[in-house]
């Protein structure tokens, strides 16, 4: 068994904690009430419940089937939560990082890191989507100081589809999407492969008439973020009747899973399953992805080089707070690219977990390159590289001194 594929293992086995960490809801109560997993619902801090005057400590929630996402967290240096689409990289870096820094680290969406990172539950939060203006409101009053974030890698969400009589029919040839086509999926307009919408990407293919299975994330998720940003930004019909978000009240007829694991498992099951995912799952899990047409008319296939382009094109306009969207991709760049981000303070660590939390994230913007690669995500590099140590893993604990 390869090395991707034993920690990928135990990133399936991460899953199990999403439901201990997401403070009570259930995968129903998300796909009957979208809003309940946004992050616009995130709580302050729990308020006193057992008659004193003050507040009560947050607990961290700590799943036993968890502990393969690092060590226990009762012996673990540094506590964190959140995106699923880091999980494997996270793995990779928890153990082999040189600092030695013990990490428990609980999958559990980014609508759940973000949670759990206002509520002061866990050292670091992870996330695929930024804080909105609000929530950096709420994190100032929480803290009173800033919240940091810090962009560790970069990732493709690619359209992952299982449909035995459409890859009969491809032979040798990719399916070709674009952000018309895929955003006509999800309302529920396309609903068979034959579509002209699709038909007209693909002219050489003879396409079946079989019927394409949506199946959407139902927990609060960074990558659907990106996702339905990509969208919003393309397609006007989108933008106006769905919006973006980490979560998004999708069209009826649709199947949800938990996680980008949840979403691979449902679109292996169903004939004509179409998810979108990380671009490690689907490789890992050997799905077929459409290549997709980007801003300049260009059809371009997931890989690492494309992946790194968008987000080469706009270095030097990232903000200073590094909360930022990679949107109009163009050239020989993949369209559906977005950054992840670690959640951290500026304030209020113990020195020792605030020294912990800066040499992990040091370490592993500086010589986790490989293991980001191998993985299939794109590193930090270059004089961006300096600017994230430089702006934010160093300004961790900075205004206690």
């Amino acid at each position: 068994m390869t090395r991707l594929r034993t920690w990928w293992l135990m990133a399936a086995l991460a899953a199990v904690a999403m439901l201990a960490a997401a403070c009570g809801a259930d995968d129903d109560d998300v796909a009957d009430d979208p809003a309940a997993a946004t992050d616009d619902d995130v709580d302050a801090p729990a308020d006193d419940d057992d008659g004193d005057d003050a507040d009560d400590e947050p607990e961290f929630v700590d799943d036993p089937d968890a502990e393969d996402t690092g060590v226990a967290a009762d012996q673990a240096d540094l506590l964190g939560a959140g995106a699923t689409v880091i999980t494997p990289l996270m793995l990779e870096w928890v153990r082999d990082n040189d600092p030695g820094i013990q990490v428990n680290y609980q999958s559990i969406g980014s609508g759940g890191g973000i949670e759990q990172f206002l509520s002061e539950t866990v050292d670091f939060g992870s996330t695929e989507a930024h804080l909105t203006d609000e929530e950096v409101d709420e994190a100032r009053e929480i803290r009173g100081c800033e919240p940091l974030h810090i962009v560790d890698a970069f990732g493709a969400v690619v359209i992952a589809y299982n449909d035995a009589a459409l890859d009969e029919a491809l032979g040798d040839e990719p399916l070709v999407l674009d952000a018309d086509a895929i955003a006509d999926i999800y309302r529920g307009e396309v609903t068979s492969w034959s579509d002209p919408a699709v038909a007209e990407l693909n002219p050489d293919v003879d396409l079946p008439d079989g019927d394409i299975i949506p199946v959407h994330r139902t927990d609060g998720s960074g990558t659907t973020n990106i996702f339905t940003k990509y969208l919003d930004d393309e397609n006007e019909a989108w933008a106006d009747e769905l919006g973006f978000g980490t979560e998004v009240n999708w069209p009826g007829g649709q199947l949800g899973g938990n996680g980008n694991e949840g979403v691979t498992a449902e679109v292996q099951a169903q004939d004509g399953g179409v998810g979108y995912l990380s671009y490690a799952y689907a490789v890992e899990n050997d799905i077929p992805v459409a290549h997709v047409v980007n801003d300049d008319g260009e059809v371009i296939e997931p890989t690492l080089d494309s992946i790194s382009a968008g987000p080469s094109e706009i270095i030097d306009d990232i903000p200073e707070d590094f909360r930022f969207d990679v949107l109009g991709v163009g050239g020989e760049g993949y369209p559906i690219v977005g950054p992840h981000w670690i959640l951290a303070w500026e304030c209020g660590y113990d020195e020792d977990v605030a020294e912990s939390l800066r040499d992990f994230f040091t370490w592993a913007l500086e010589d986790g390159d490989d293991q980001a690669e191998g993985l299939l995500y794109a590193p930090v590099s270059g004089a961006f590289q300096e600017r994230v140590l430089d702006e934010a893993v160093d300004r961790i604990n900075a205004a206690d001194e």
